[in-house]
Formats: C-alpha cells, structure tokens, sequence
C-alpha cells in the first residue's frame, strides 16, 4: 500500500469516534515494531520522524526504511514530520515524500505563529500534503526543543479557533497539560479547555505527551476530539529496559540481533495496548 494522508486517517478517525497512534521511528527495530503491530492489530498508524531522528538516521534513510514498509503494508500508513521548527525542515521533508508535516510555531507569537504556518501550508496543500499545526506550549523536552514547565501555557479556545481559520491547518496540536518526556507525576488534563476547543474548532485535535497519561484520561479527550495520539517516551523506555535486561542476564553477549529481538517485542507490548487504548484496532 502506499502512503496516505494524515487528512485521511484522520477523516476516517473523526467518522469512527477514535484516534489514530502516532509513534516516533529513530531505528529499523523500532519502525518493524511500529509496522509489525499495527498490521497484527489491523490499525492505521502514523510514523513519525522528528527532527532528532532525522538528525540521528539521515533523512534518506527514514525515508526508504518507512516507504519499504508502507509498500508491504496492509494497513493504511502515513509519514509524517515532527515538530518540525522551520520552513526549510518542513519543505526538505516534502521534497523526501513525507505525506503530512507538522511546523511547530508555538514559540512564537499569534501573529507569527499564523505567519509562517500558513506559508508551510501553502506549498504542501498545493502537493497534496497534511499539515500539522500547534498552538500552546507543551511542557518538557522533544528532542531539539525544551520548554521550561514554566513557560508552558495552555491553549486559548478563541485564539485556536482563529489559528485554524488563519492557516488552513488540518489537524491542530493542542496544550492542555501534558508534557514530553516522563512525568514527575500523575498528569492533570484541563477537559473543559479540550472541550472548549472542540466546540471552536472544526479540525481533529492532536495531544503530543502522551506517554504516562491514564488510561481514562485518554479515553475522555478521544471522546472530546482528539483524533490523533503521539507517543514516544513509552516505547523508549520498553526499548531501554529490555536492552539492560538482556545485558545484565547475558553480559558476554555480542549479537546485536539478540540483544535488539527482545527489545523490539517489548516495543511491540507497548504500541499494541496504545492501539487498543486509542479504538483503532480492526479499523483498517
């Protein structure tokens, strides 16, 4: 199958009242762990390459390593940029056959942030492109980019509501209390502002920092909206604590293969509960 849309997956999420896992790819084991459940589970997915990946892999590599897998592919598969800060990351990814990118102008004011999203959106809806938009800061660090917990803030309904008017986003990142990376404790999600923007906004809404958050509190801001889930911290962690636990069982172990085919089934634990978590099970 070829790669779709995130717009498509999205549509279909929006008919269907769940959402669609979104989970970042660094490596070849973490995209056969992404690829191999999502098939199992019969789900649509949402690679993910932020630009640390890129950084880390090349973008060459990503590229080929996910369109092999999108062309094996049963299930519908979208390739998408995140966090992406500047236009030229955004077009460099176009250029590659990303089918959805995000920019990341959260840092900026209103005005800016409409400015240079809008321009992005521009050049990808002409080439059949998604576009990712965010407003809000969400807490913790993704990669390249760290916000102070202090200077994260929520998302203003009326402000969101002028953003995706502005831009012609079709998906927006919403801040509403999660945050990158791991928690210090339980999350606490503001419903009433996600709610608030719901009824403002027309386009599926996006919650980045999912990892660590409850169970039920995923379950209320899919029925409040959120079509799309990222996930990342979760499955690093599976990735880490098999690695160790290998090593520390076999430490004169030498085959990576080994050493990475217990890490990639524990990845594969982590992205299948989301799966099941976020309703997208069997929808493909």
């Amino acid at each position: 199958m070829s790669l779709v849309t995130l717009k498509e997956v999205l549509q279909e999420a929006e008919r269907g009242g769940y959402a669609v896992g979104a989970f970042n790819t660094n490596n070849m084991e973490i995209l056969q762990a992404i690829m191999e459940t999502a098939e199992e589970e019969r789900a649509p997915v949402i690679l993910q390459a932020s630009q640390g990946a890129i950084k880390y892999a090349g973008l060459p590599y990503i590229t080929a390593m996910v369109r092999a897998a999108a062309a094996a592919a049963t299930v519908p598969v979208v390739l998408h940029l995140d966090h992406g800060t500047s236009f030229e990351q955004a077009m460099l990814c176009l250029r590659h056959g990303f089918t959805s990118v995000m920019f990341d102008g959260s840092k900026y004011a209103l005005a800016d942030n409409i400015a240079q999203t809008q321009r992005v959106a521009e050049v990808a809806h002409a080439m059949g492109v998604s576009v990712e938009g965010e407003l809000g800061k969400i807490g913790g660090t993704e990669d390249d980019i760290s916000v102070d917990e202090r200077d994260a803030f929520f998302t203003d309904p009326a402000e969101a509501e002028q953003f995706v008017a502005a831009t012609g986003v079709d998906a927006l990142a919403v801040a509403i209390g999660t945050a990158h990376g791991p928690y210090k404790g339980e999350p606490s999600l503001d419903f009433d502002r996600l709610a608030a923007i719901r009824d403002r906004v027309q386009v599926p809404l996006v919650l980045h920092g999912a990892s660590g958050v409850p169970a039920e509190s995923i379950r209320r801001a899919i029925s409040l909206g959120v079509r799309k889930i990222n996930i990342d911290t979760d499955i690093r962690q599976a990735f880490a604590r098999a690695v160790k636990q290998v090593l520390q069982d076999s430490p004169a172990e030498y085959d990576p293969r080994k050493i990475l085919g217990p890490a990639k089934a524990a990845m594969k634990e982590v992205i299948r509960e989301k799966i099941r978590l976020f309703g997208s099970a069997g929808k493909a």
